[in-house]
């Protein structure tokens, strides 16, 4: 069974999951026989489809909660001795959800997605990219950690020379006024972090930075595909891959506590040309050679 949640505004997100959750856990504890997957993620159908596809072909029915992202901590909270395993959390040990990643302990574990090291890294590429901008805006989601990576952030910025924005959003009515400071106080770029309020805002996202013609690059490749600059991110189907790996192993018996998270190894910076040209940008040769994907 493959459960998946899709458009939600943020106050009722959270309560939305809980319930899922919930229904979820029911199900899966139904008598032994046929063994079931709930697959629980916060974001839109768009940006997960592919994935859980890729999921879906290396399993059929086991009795394991499989989720990603922010629905993670709810899926946490709804039980305790149902094995979890999450496909992609962006920081599963500061955020608590595991111990360690070498010992995660409890009933779950998963992929990391190593946030705070990647936002410096697209920050990097950003910059390495277009190297006369000074001054980049960086569009958060309040009430996920985005705060702390945003402080972490502003190291690498640093180093840089450039100055970091803050344009923090708590709810969809906020995106305007968020990128009306961007305007105003002259952002010559942007970063944004991956979080279901902003893919469900990506054509307001990706028409302000054609409007202004401001270079920007994404966490996730479905920003890139939809008309975006550039974006650095792990490969989503290596890691929903590996995912179905675990839930193979406790379906062998392995224990959640016992399997370390791992992290991500493949990465892809994936450029898109065409919207470079439609708001005359030029990508550097070099930056180019980076490149895993160059969308023409």
């Amino acid at each position: 069974m493959i459960c998946a949640m899709k458009k939600a505004a943020a106050p009722l997100v959270l309560i939305a999951v809980i319930l899922l959750v919930v229904a979820v856990i029911a199900e899966a504890q139904q008598p032994a026989g046929i063994p079931r997957i709930g697959f629980l993620f916060l974001s839109t159908a768009s940006v997960q489809s592919a994935r859980v596809e890729v999921f879906r072909q290396r399993l059929r029915e086991v009795d394991v909660i499989v989720t990603t992202g922010l629905a993670v901590s709810a899926a946490k909270t709804a039980s305790s001795t149902i094995p979890i395993v999450f496909a992609a959390a962006g920081d599963p040990v500061g955020s608590g959800l595991v111990a360690s990643l070498a010992r995660p302990g409890g009933n779950i574990t998963g992929l990391s997605l190593m946030l705070p090291d990647l936002d410096g890294k697209r920050l990097e590429l950003l910059k390495e990219s277009f190297p006369k901008v000074a001054r980049v805006a960086r569009l958060w989601v309040s009430g996920t950690r985005g705060n702390l990576f945003f402080t972490e952030m502003e190291a690498t910025a640093k180093a840089l020379g450039v100055k970091l924005q803050s344009l923090e959003v708590r709810g969809l009515d906020d995106f305007d006024s968020a990128f009306a400071r961007a305007k105003r106080d002259g952002a010559q770029a942007l970063i944004t972090n991956d979080h279901p309020l902003v893919n469900i805002r990506q054509r307001q996202v990706l028409d302000f930075t054609a409007k202004n013609r401001l270079p920007a690059i994404y966490p996730t490749s479905e920003f890139v595909e939809a008309g975006g600059l550039m974006s650095y991110a792990p490969n989503y189907t290596e890691l929903y891959r590996r995912a179905a790996d675990f839930v193979d192993r406790i379906l062998k018996g392995a224990k959640p506590a016992d399997l370390p998270v791992e992290q991500p190894t493949k990465f892809e910076f994936i450029v898109n040309l065409k919207a470079a040209k439609q708001i005359g940008l030029t990508i550097p040769q070099k930056v180019l050679a980076r490149a895993d994907k160059v969308i023409k």
